[in-house]
């Protein structure tokens, strides 16, 4: 299973870099875990955030590989708990599923890039920097992996 995370960013603080590399070097390789970034569009001048957000959306889209589950990153989505979200990828990396999470842009994402999602994933209710979100998501599945690995990281 190959794991990757889309998103839809331009440049990040230094600990935003810091803390998600930490993560993701944890992370087994086998999973082949990697971040690709999709620049911003433009917003200025006559263009709207509605064109800047399909603009945004088909660059995600051409990343993409048809064989890729698309796991989008949405305040309205489902939230799993950390238990849940093991239990998904172990059945994912089982069925031999590689997988794409998607952050969008400030605006959101497309809505052809929503309907390509296979599912929608909550982070938080609350409404995450991007940044926060990227490195969030990366702690997240290095929690899920101590948990198929009995590691004791995840004591909750």
């Amino acid at each position: 299973m190959h794991i990757r995370l889309i998103a839809v960013s331009d440049r990040q603080p230094p600990w935003v870099d810091d803390a998600f590399d930490e993560y993701a070097k944890r992370l087994p390789g086998h999973w082949r875990f990697r971040l690709d970034t999709v620049g911003t569009s433009s917003r200025a001048g006559s263009k709207t955030p509605e064109r800047a957000v399909e603009a945004e959306g088909g660059k995600v889209l051409r990343q993409l590989k048809a064989s890729e589950k698309l796991l989008l990153l949405d305040e309205t989505g489902r939230q799993w708990t950390s238990g849940e979200l093991a239990r998904h990828l172990e059945e994912w990396q089982k069925a031999g599923r590689d997988l794409a999470f998607v952050i969008g842009g400030p605006d959101g994402v497309s809505a052809e890039c929503a309907e390509r999602a296979d599912c929608r994933l909550s982070l938080s209710r609350l409404t995450l920097p991007h940044g926060l979100a990227r490195v969030l998501l990366a702690e997240q599945l290095y929690r899920a992996w101590t948990l198929l690995e009995g590691h004791p990281y995840h004591r909750g």
